[in-house]
């Protein structure tokens, strides 16, 4: 398996694009659909599936226009953040769907999912938002928003939860192993590493 790392705009969340051959997925595009059709190009790849951590603008803006470059590409998220309220934080399903941008819109749950030839594991981790997943590709952990490298996502924006986040922190943690941690925003980490020197984890008595 092989991972990119794309920092896009607005607001520098990064996009994961996951190749497998010729096969691939995006994980958060961002709002630069441009910038993932040119790297999934220079890459030989063609996305399966877009997966989203959750629903904010800044990981979710690019969806419409890459539905549009990829006709009928299914796109995952949690249904707790495609209901979401607000608009000008969670685009969806208000004006994008109006717009015909989503065209294969799927309910992402707890459990195992097989797309592009990777199996993946998504865990539900409230906190940042209702419906904030991550997702497990073998020794690798996609985060989101949920966790951060020696920080967490904030809590205060509508649907954010620090006891939640607390929850789906300790989850995290017990899952052991040295994991490469893949975040929303800024750099990458390990799970270790977290649990030894992110404040947030040490609060937890682990």
């Amino acid at each position: 398996m092989d991972i990119h790392r794309l920092p896009l705009p607005p607001l520098g969340a990064n996009c994961y694009l996951l190749r497998n051959g010729t096969r691939g997925l995006v994980i958060d595009p961002g709002g630069d659909a441009q910038s993932v059709e040119r790297a999934c190009r220079d890459l030989g790849m063609r996305p399966e599936a877009v997966l989203l951590t959750h629903g904010h603008f800044d990981h979710v803006g690019a969806v419409p226009e890459l539905c549009r470059m990829y006709p009928l590409l299914p796109v995952y998220l949690h249904d707790l953040d495609a209901g979401a309220s607000d608009p000008q934080l969670f685009p969806l399903p208000t004006q994008m769907e109006r717009a015909g941008a989503w065209d294969d819109l799927r309910e992402l749950e707890e459990g195992c999912l097989e797309l592009a030839g990777f199996h993946i594991h998504v865990l539900h981790t409230p906190g940042h938002s209702e419906g904030s997943c991550c997702f497990q590709v073998g020794e690798h952990l996609f985060t989101g928003d949920t966790l951060f490298r020696f920080s967490v996502g904030r809590t205060d924006l509508p649907g954010g939860s620090g006891e939640a986040l607390t929850r789906s922190l300790r989850r995290l943690a017990a899952l052991g192993g040295d994991y490469a941690v893949h975040p929303g925003h800024d750099a990458p980490t390990t799970l270790s590493a977290e649990c030894q020197r992110n404040p947030y984890l040490q609060g937890l008595g682990l």
